[in-house]
């Protein structure tokens, strides 16, 4: 999407005439020293990356690199994760592994409306090698074993992302103990039903997470029996319920490195073993427990790791999203195997402007700055919102050059050319936002909108790589080619799998569609998950076997394959909504037309069968809702104005201009609004649909709002 420039024809040419003359000057050195063999990014852009193996259009495809067999490892021999970790830390013994900012100083700073918020002051990061991590899961997984914490019985981690959670997790593969994992965001019944069904009686957390979350779930979880604290200093005063122990994970490794533990034989791990149990976020219903085997995760990182060229110890990631998800979990396997290091973050310090940080302190990217990140479209489109509202405040002469060069990059970009003037003078500010060093930014979880995926290869100067899978498929599916610029697709199939596409024929999509092959995408490979825990019935209908022993998973989205092999997500299953005129409605395509609104932070479309047109929950940008507030002179509190008719019809407005601009049809847009005050619970998470309030409960809990939007009958 080009921006919109009020700039006259005059400026365009001379602006044009420079970088042309740079562009020339530069390219001429360059075109004397490439080789013959290399090839033009629209080169690249234009080749096949995947075909159909029976030659139907419904396929199965596989990547050009895949078609004789799916890779199934990283190397041969290394079949179990604790295999793999083991031979990247004799590759690797002192390079830096994972890292953590030392906390300075904290303190609380009141705001102007009088709420209290934690800010925070944080040094350098602290570095331990692969040979200091290898020696602390040895340490951790001795001690949780001399516990009492037997293999092939599960053990849970509900905690933030951080170095211990890796550490534990790395000492759960290592002593063969399935590890059970929890969003940290999810509330009391969701977690006292994974614990309860995973028949858990070791858990690892954090001193804040026990205190907020689990010590209100004790009685409800009758076999818990040792609580792990990944904190060195427990709070002192508390008192627990007999029969629970709870240890700092400290003691536990002190525990693990006594002689007689450390003499006690391990039972290793086979590649059919259960890895992981990762509970989904429950945004649709009762949290699922997914079944990941070692030979699963690592058939899924190594499709994952194809896709990222040169990848090794020069790299450094940064961890941020909820290592309990899956995307995140798989990142960080694909940088530890190769030898690169990985430094902690959260949302709340991850940039300069974040909110725990204080200002004229350091962000976690400007300290680490990082080479590799993934994140999801929320983040992303935060990102780009954030930047707009600034070019807007820059001077003039500011925002012409910005808009100029945003516009010429895109046409640059369109014709496989790069811009290293504007990419020096223009975007080197927007690109320090994320430290200045980032190579590749892997998007997942959610459908990235044109707008913010093609602003994210503008302003930061690197590829996005676009990738969709799900828990089932141990994150891995599908994933853009970093040198694939086009908008709107997740790429071709990675070297651990195959996509086919199905008929629904009820959906009107359909393998032999002109000009594209429609149908619901199934995913097959060895990185398709051994099933659903203790669901046999779901397992029956989601997962089969084919003829040849390959594991299939039916994900229920729908999707079309492109002449060069590339898949585009066009719609779900369960998010189409049929309208009273026959309509049918994908409410999360409209959700995330509708997230590029300045004036929305979050929005929930809603609909049924029953009603004519669709209406949406919005959580509004305060800023922004502030000022449009003053332009209409509305005076208010914060829930008088989100409650105010006259706001409310001001922001529908804003919204109906956005969803004709990227022309929605009239049906698709929302008729009626309710602000929000504040954004929905139990999972603000950074994933998936962990941001959208579950829909199954938005009827129970907005009853009244939905009957006054659609009226009362």
């Amino acid at each position: 999407m080009r921006l919109t420039q009020d700039v006259s024809p005059v400026v365009v040419v001379i602006f044009r005439l420079v970088v042309w003359l740079y562009s020339l000057i530069s390219y001429l050195p360059y075109l004397m020293l490439r080789s013959s063999d290399s090839q033009s990014l629209s080169e690249c852009t234009r080749r096949v990356k995947a075909q159909s193996i029976s030659g139907h259009p419904s396929g199965p495809y596989r990547d050009i690199g895949a078609l004789r067999a799916l890779a199934t490892c990283l190397q041969p021999g290394l079949n179990t994760l604790d295999r793999v970790f083991e031979s990247s830390v004799c590759r690797n013994p002192h390079l830096d592994c994972l890292g953590t900012r030392e906390l300075l100083s904290e303190e609380d700073e009141t705001q102007e409306d009088g709420r209290v918020f934690k800010k925070v002051i944080l040094g350098e990061y602290r570095w331990m090698s692969y040979d200091q991590v290898y020696k602390e899961v040895r340490a951790f997984g001795s001690g949780l074993a001399a516990l009492g914490q037997k293999p092939l019985k599960n053990i849970a981690i509900f905690c933030e992302t951080r170095a211990e959670w890796i550490i534990s997790a790395q000492a759960c593969f290592m002593y063969n103990f399935p590890l059970v994992t929890l969003y940290s965001t999810l509330g009391g019944p969701a977690i006292a039903h994974g614990l309860n069904e995973a028949e858990v009686s070791h858990i690892i957390t954090s001193k804040e997470l026990l205190e907020t979350k689990l010590k209100n779930i004790f009685l409800e979880v009758p076999r818990l029996q040792h609580i792990i604290v990944v904190d060195d200093k427990l709070k002192s005063g508390s008192e627990y319920p007999r029969g629970i122990s709870v240890h700092s994970m400290s003691a536990v490794k002190r525990l693990g490195a006594h002689p007689e533990n450390v003499s006690r034989q391990r039972r290793p791990p086979s590649a059919s073993d259960v890895a992981v149990i990762m509970y989904t976020s429950g945004s649709t219903g009762v949290p699922k427990g997914v079944m990941i085997s070692h030979s699963n995760i690592i058939a899924g990182i190594t499709g994952m790791a194809e896709r990222i060229p040169n990848l090794g110890e020069d790299d450094t990631y940064i961890g941020y999203l909820p290592l309990a998800h899956v995307l995140e979990l798989s990142a960080e396997m694909v940088c530890l195997a190769h030898g690169c290091r990985i430094g902690y973050s959260s949302p709340q310090t991850l940039a300069d402007q974040s909110t725990k940080i204080k200002k004229g302190s350091k962000g976690d990217t400007s300290v680490l700055r990082p080479t590799l990140m993934a994140a999801v479209p929320e983040i992303m489109d935060r990102i780009y919102k954030n930047v707009m509202l600034k070019v807007e405040e820059m001077s003039v002469f500011q925002r012409t050059l910005f808009l100029l060069a945003y516009n010429y990059k895109m046409e640059q970009l369109a014709m496989g050319y790069s811009t290293p003037l504007c990419d020096r003078l223009v975007f080197r500010k927007v690109r320090a936002l994320l430290g200045g060093r980032l190579r590749v930014l892997l998007s997942g979880g959610a459908p990235l909108s044109a707008a913010t995926q093609r602003f994210m290869n503008i302003c930061f100067c690197c590829p996005v790589g676009q990738g969709y899978g799900l828990t089932e498929t141990c994150g891995a599916g599908t994933i853009s080619q970093l040198w694939d610029y086009s908008t709107g697709r997740v790429g071709a199939p990675l070297v651990c799998c195959e996509v086919q596409l199905k008929d629904w024929i009820e959906g009107g999509y359909r393998s032999t569609d002109r000009p594209c092959p429609r149908g619901e995408i199934l995913v097959g490979g060895p990185n398709v998950t051994m099933g659903y825990y203790k669901k046999k019935e779901k397992n029956s209908e989601d997962f089969f076997v084919d003829k040849k022993g390959q594991r299939w998973f039916c994900t229920g989205d729908i999707g079309e394959f492109h002449g060069d092999g590339c898949l585009k997500i066009i719609d779900r299953k369960k998010d189409l909504v049929k309208l009273q005129a026959g309509e049918y409605v994908s409410l999360g395509k409209v959700e995330a037309v509708l997230k590029n609104c300045a004036l929305v932070d979050n929005i929930c479309a809603y609909a049924n069968s029953e009603e004519s047109y669709v209406i949406g929950f919005v959580v509004p940008n305060q800023k922004q809702l502030l000022a449009l507030a003053d332009r209409k002179c509305v005076r208010g509190l914060w829930e008088e104005l989100c409650n105010n008719p006259v706001i409310e019809e001001e922001v529908l407005k804003v919204i109906t201009e956005t969803a004709l601009t990227a022309q929605l049809e009239r049906f698709e847009i929302p008729q009626k609004i309710r602000l929000s005050v504040e954004p929905w619970t139990p999972e603000t998470g950074l994933v998936t649909d962990a941001f959208k309030l579950k829909r199954k409960e938005l009827k129970t809990h907005y009853q009244n709002d939905i009957e006054r939007m659609y009226g009362a009958k």
